[in-house]
């Protein structure tokens, strides 16, 4: 019921040609939204490498627009500094409006650490059909999410947003690790603190969230969320009988990884390694136009994380994700 849902939703959401490989410039200039995120220079430190090969070669950061959301000292506070670096170290334009920098760039990364302004800053990149990286998470709500997919769909806009979780190599690939054979479950966790505005796995949880995703797959039916001391653990129940566990960790040794269930063993995939491999999956989607996964399961990680509030604030009960969907749903269509 879920996925037919969403492709409901969705319908219609075709990705228009993007930067493909035999048309692409000399240069794909890439534009930032948001610089109170550490990754903007990590990412940019990637793709304005001079020695880059294969997919990074050829795309550079030009352009910011500094953004930051004054409420929250989490982004504010860091603006200054990751602008001064900017300009300094890269030699990135900064620009005083998201319009401005529209007319410099191919395409975008929209980078605010804060998920609230997403769908506000998105607009005019997504109406201007300019390819976009969403960074996590897509939004600070599912019906805000829903929204961004709505007039991407519209507009034929190439779209997509990610954790770097799941692209760390051992977490890509465990589908398909012989070790473990064919999935039956996983405990996927990470660093779960928490930021006043946004649910609670919005924040910081959606990195392991993402890799219980990437390795699970779509289909979750229900979730359950139990909270105890500096955890929460959030439990799904997926469509096929498979059950995957969320553990969100903010006292002790904190870390991100999963345990994987298999048909053959069970194997723990490691931590995180870095940011390239997901740069380079942005960078491959920037030359394309083609996502390296689907609208539908992003949302379905979102109505996971909304769910898992639910059953928070119904101590904690079953909550059904197509019925936290169809809420969503009914908001946007009333204009909420």
């Amino acid at each position: 019921m879920f996925l037919f849902q969403l492709i409901a939703i969705l319908a219609g959401f075709v990705l228009v040609p993007g930067l493909h490989a035999q048309e692409t410039p000399k240069l794909i200039k890439v534009g930032i939204i948001g610089c109170d995120t550490s990754h903007v220079i990590a990412f940019t430190k990637i793709l304005n490498n001079p020695q880059a090969k294969g997919d990074l070669a050829n795309i550079k950061v030009v352009a910011a627009y500094p953004g930051g959301s004054k409420d929250m000292p989490e982004s504010i506070d860091r603006v200054a500094g990751y602008v001064a670096q900017l300009k300094k170290d890269f030699q990135v334009e900064i620009v005083d409006s998201i319009p401005d920098l529209l007319t410099k760039v191919d395409a975008v990364l929209l980078e605010s650490v804060d998920g609230r302004p997403h769908w506000e800053q998105v607009q005019p990149v997504l109406l201007a059909r300019k390819p976009v990286f969403i960074d996590k998470p897509l939004a600070a709500s599912l019906v805000d999410g829903l929204r961004i997919y709505q007039l991407a769909a519209k507009t034929g806009t190439p779209c997509f947003s990610s954790s770097a979780l799941r692209f760390t190599p051992n977490i890509a690939l465990a589908r398909s690790n012989d070790k473990i054979g064919k999935v039956l479950g996983c405990i996927a966790y990470s660093p779960c603190e928490l930021n006043k505005f946004h649910p609670d796995l919005f924040w910081y949880g959606i990195h392991g969230v993402e890799t219980l995703y990437t390795i699970m797959g779509r289909g979750c039916v229900t979730v359950q969320r139990s909270t105890g001391n500096g955890v929460d653990v959030v439990t799904g129940v997926w469509n096929n009988g498979n059950i995957g566990t969320f553990r969100g960790i903010r006292e002790g040794q904190r870390d991100f990884g999963a345990l994987v269930f298999g048909s053959k063993g069970i194997v723990p995939t490691g931590s995180f390694t870095g940011y390239e491999p997901l740069v380079t999956e942005i960078a491959r989607f920037f030359r394309t136009g083609s996502a390296p996964l689907s609208p539908e399961e992003t949302l379905e990680i979102l109505t996971f994380m909304e769910a898992a509030d639910l059953s928070k604030k119904q101590g904690n009960s079953v909550v059904r994700l197509s019925e936290v969907l169809k809420k969503a749903v009914d908001e946007v269509a009333a204009g909420k």
